[in-house]
Formats: C-alpha cells, sequence, structure tokens
C-alpha cells in the first residue's frame, strides 16, 4: 500500500486543538472529523485502513461492524489504550499502536501546580483580592486559608511510569521524599493487607496510603484497580492528606471520596479527570466542586502542554510511516 493510496481518517480532531495537521494531509489521503459521536464511528471508519483516534471508544460492535472491514491500524493520540478493544483488534488483523511519554512533562508540571495549589490555595487568594477581602483587612495580609510548606512532605506515587518518575523528580526539587508504591500492589487481588513481595526501593500500598502525606495517580487504568481509591483506602490515609488524580476518572470511588472529603477525612483533592468527561451539569464531582472548599476539579487538560500535543502528533505521524513500511512502532496489540 503506498503513502497516497493510504486512506487515514481522523476520528477527533478537535482534542489537538491548534496543532496543524498539513504533514499528515501533504503525505495521505486524509478525511479529518472534528468530533465524532458514537453513532458515526462506524460509519466514518468505512473505506479508511487507518484510524487515529483520541477518545473515540474502537470496540468490539465497531470493530466487527462491515464499516471497519477495511481497517488495518487503529493509530491512538494518547497513552492509554482502554478505549480500544485490543483483542478483537487482533483477532482482526488490526493493528493498535500508541504514544506514550509524549506529556510526561506537561503532566507532571500540571501535576505539580495541582500539590502547589492545595498547599498554597494561591488561586483563593487571588480570588479574594478580586472579591475585596484583603482591601477590607485589619492588618497587612490575609490568613484565610492554611498553607502548608512542601519540604520534608512524603509525596507517594502509584503508577511509576515516564509520569510518575517525572513528577518524583520535580518534587524532590521541593525537597519532598517520595514514595513508591510496588507494582504488583495495583491489581484487586493485592489490596492493602495482602501479602506480596515487595521490592526495596517500593512500599506496600497500604504503607504508602497510610505515610504518605499527598497521594498522586499515575497508574493506566484496569479491570483489577477500577475504584482503587475507595473508602478503605481512604480511611488508611492521614486527616491532613492531599490526593491527586491526573491519570483515570475510575480509579477514584467519587461518592467515597466525595465523603471522605465533606467529613474532613482527608484534608484535600485536586483531579483532573473525572469519570465521565465532558461530565453531564449534575455530575457529583462537579456539583461537589462547587460546594466544597477542599475539592479542585479541572477539565483533563494536564496533557494538553502546546509541546505534549506537538509532541504527540508527531509520533502519531511515525506511527503510522513505520506500519505503512511494515514495521511495528509503539505497537499495543
Amino acid at each position: 500500500m503506498s503513502r497516497r493510496q493510504t486512506c487515514v481518517v481522523f476520528l477527533d480532531a478537535a482534542t489537538y486543538g491548534d496543532v496543524s495537521l498539513k504533514r499528515f494531509m501533504d503525505s495521505w489521503d486524509c478525511t479529518v472529523h472534528q468530533v465524532t459521536s458514537p453513532s458515526e464511528t462506524i460509519r466514518r471508519l468505512a473505506g479508511h485502513s487507518v484510524a487515529v483516534t483520541n477518545k473515540v471508544v474502537i470496540d468490539q460492535p465497531v470493530l466487527s461492524s462491515p464499516g471497519a472491514k477495511d481497517l488495518r491500524l487503529i493509530a491512538v493520540a494518547a497513552t492509554g489504550t482502554d478505549i480500544i478493544d485490543r483483542e478483537e483488534a487482533a483477532r482482526r488483523g488490526v493493528k493498535v499502536c500508541n504514544v506514550p511519554g509524549y506529556a510526561a512533562q506537561s503532566v507532571a508540571q500540571f501535576t505539580m501546580a495541582l500539590i502547589l495549589e492545595l498547599a498554597t490555595r494561591v488561586g483563593k487568594y487571588g480570588e479574594a483580592v478580586k472579591a475585596g477581602e484583603w482591601q477590607k483587612s485589619p492588618v497587612f495580609s490575609l490568613l484565610t486559608y492554611p498553607t502548608v510548606e512542601l519540604n520534608g512532605k512524603k509525596l507517594g506515587i502509584v503508577g511509576y511510569g515516564n509520569i510518575g518518575q517525572t513528577v518524583a523528580k520535580m518534587a524532590r526539587g521541593f525537597g519532598m521524599e517520595v514514595l513508591i508504591a510496588a507494582r504488583g500492589e495495583l491489581g484487586r487481588t493485592a489490596r492493602p493487607g495482602s501479602a506480596q513481595p515487595v521490592p526495596g526501593d517500593r512500599i506496600s500500598l497500604e504503607q504508602l496510603f497510610r505515610q504518605a502525606d499527598i497521594i498522586s495517580l499515575h497508574c493506566p487504568l484496569t479491570p483489577e484497580n477500577r475504584n482503587l481509591i475507595n473508602a478503605q483506602t481512604l480511611s488508611l490515609m492521614k486527616p491532613s492528606a492531599f490526593l491527586i488524580n491526573t491519570a483515570r476518572g475510575a480509579l477514584i470511588d467519587e461518592a467515597a471520596l466525595i465523603e471522605a472529603l465533606r467529613k474532613k477525612r482527608i484534608a484535600a483533592a485536586a483531579l483532573d479527570v473525572i469519570s465521565q468527561e465532558p461530565p453531564p451539569a449534575d455530575h457529583p464531582m462537579v456539583l461537589a466542586a462547587k460546594e466544597l472548599d477542599n475539592l479542585i476539579v479541572t477539565p483533563h487538560t494536564a496533557w494538553s502542554a502546546r509541546e505534549a500535543r506537538e509532541r504527540l502528533l508527531e509520533e502519531v505521524e511515525g506511527n503510522i510511516a513505520a506500519f505503512l513500511q511494515g514495521r511495528d512502532r509503539n505497537r499495543v496489540a
């Protein structure tokens, strides 16, 4: 199949923002859709050998449909591939590739921004000035929101891939001690309290939850670690602890977290991901963020620095080119 004979369809190009797709248009026959709803996916795949998707689901019903009969490669424009039925793709001879590591700096930087916001309440104090509270103060300062220093605090990292390692490096620059959860502890059968061998440079989940002043999630979502943060694990955390999630929303039992925040069982949480994205107006986490001073919710934007989005599409291009040359590059199925 020549480069020009290759038919590429972008299913959700709007997710790349203002990064140009010209490099793809110059090389291949491309169809670009800014947004694709579930009811449109099968029709839009028809006649295309390569599909590029960030968040559009390509599952068993889609892959088994007549519309996907020409599909040979799914180029996931992201690191996580939980939107793809990889087993069904393999059965049908459809290769799947992803882009690991492209947003490590962006996500780690955003993670630290969330930690700093919970520790310093910069945003809250900025809002206080706009609301005229400082101007009414009888003294030179405001002490409305408690702040803490990060130096000497323990940061527990769950998921120590590219992003987790970059967060650890940044955190150490603030004088934090880094605790790393043992890889084998992330499954449902290895919940806190289970007996599992732990490498010397890691600690068990139970130890991490009990010891950490801040817990930051950077692991992929799997069936085993869904709701990893739940009533049990939250009960192990310090009342002064912060929880950060820039990974996947379904890692958290949201009802349990809201209850823990409301009852001050933990001090605060900052989430860049939730269970439904974009959320409906009445999503529990959105409503809770409006109600609670100890909860910050941002719109899944940790990954989105301009440099990261440029790297993402460069890597997608490289994955497609390798596929056409008969080589596997970043292949996951």
